[in-house]
């Protein structure tokens, strides 16, 4: 008998549980339960959004607390949130959060970042800059400085929106060269794929007339291309990922899969459909069933 969830899939595609990190996801516990059932059934990677304000009243979790309790829940599967926006959160105590949560899961971290949405509501509502274009260089200040702490070396830094005076943050991630991070992005806007190329991954998102969508297959293929001609690398390891909704159709769901394949993917991210798992018991008895086969 083959591994759970093994031999049968798209070749080099991996699969991971995309989590909200509010309503009924947003206490830590039941969600850790959740990463360690995905462990069990064979999934690769565990994602958790995080949002600080979705709706008046709705409960919503801190994901670094929830991400903290799926990585003692579980010794395998790669966790990370995607994607934090690192505009309304201080980069050096993101610095120190990463490095924890690497140290603590054994190395399975993965970062993903971009500048948030909606910003009305993540942002305004604090009295936080709602710009994209302020967002963005805060974006990128953010991981000038998250990378250089991780380096365990002296560093001291001077942008626009933030200064470090000389300080060596200790210890290292466990990973090396660093923790991979993942750019998130709506395309066809080139800014946040030029950023991506610069790192390790990209998780593309479609701009649907202003608003943030599901990307589809020949968005992808249209990232991995414009991705590649930005790398001045040798063509090594580079992650593409994209959140996709399924059907619940096998036959549908296995040629959606394979034509996301097709264009590059290397992470799909799967969550619950809201019209079939209402609850946690039936959310966790669809992560229980595994990760698609095709």
């Amino acid at each position: 008998d083959r591994p759970v969830g093994e031999s049968a899939r798209v070749a080099a595609v991996r699969f991971a549980v995309n989590i909200p990190n509010f309503g009924p996801y947003a206490d830590a516990a039941p969600v850790a339960d959740l990463a360690s059932i995905a462990e069990q059934a064979g999934w690769d990677g565990f994602f958790v959004w995080d949002h600080i304000v979705v709706a008046d009243g709705m409960p919503v979790g801190d994901p670094w607390v929830t991400l903290a309790a799926v990585a003692t829940a579980t010794e395998r599967i790669t966790i990370g949130p995607m994607v934090t926006p690192l505009p309304r959160r201080r980069p050096w105590v993101i610095a120190r959060q990463t490095v924890t949560l690497d140290r603590l899961s054994g190395g399975r971290l993965v970062l993903g970042v971009g500048i948030g949405v909606p910003a009305g509501l993540e942002f305004g509502t604090f009295g936080e800059p709602t710009g994209v274009r302020e967002r963005a260089e805060m974006l990128d200040e953010a991981l000038d400085v998250i990378v250089g702490m991780w380096s365990g070396e002296p560093f001291s830094y001077r942008g626009k929106h933030f200064q470090v005076a000389e300080t060596t943050f200790m210890p290292k991630p466990v990973q090396r060269p660093r923790i991979p991070i993942w750019v998130a992005g709506t395309w066809p806007n080139r800014g946040p794929f030029r950023r991506a190329a610069r790192f390790d991954g990209a998780f593309p998102l479609a701009d649907d007339d202003g608003a943030t969508a599901l990307i589809p297959p020949d968005g992808v293929a249209e990232v991995v291309a414009y991705v590649a001609e930005q790398r001045d690398d040798d063509g090594g390891d580079y992650e593409i990922s994209a959140a996709i909704a399924l059907t619940g159709n096998a036959d549908e769901d296995q040629r959606a899969l394979a034509d996301f394949a097709e264009a590059g993917v290397t992470w799909a991210q799967l969550g619950p459909n809201p019209e079939r798992e209402e609850t946690l018991d039936g959310v966790a008895d669809w992560i229980a069933g595994g990760p698609p086969l095709l």
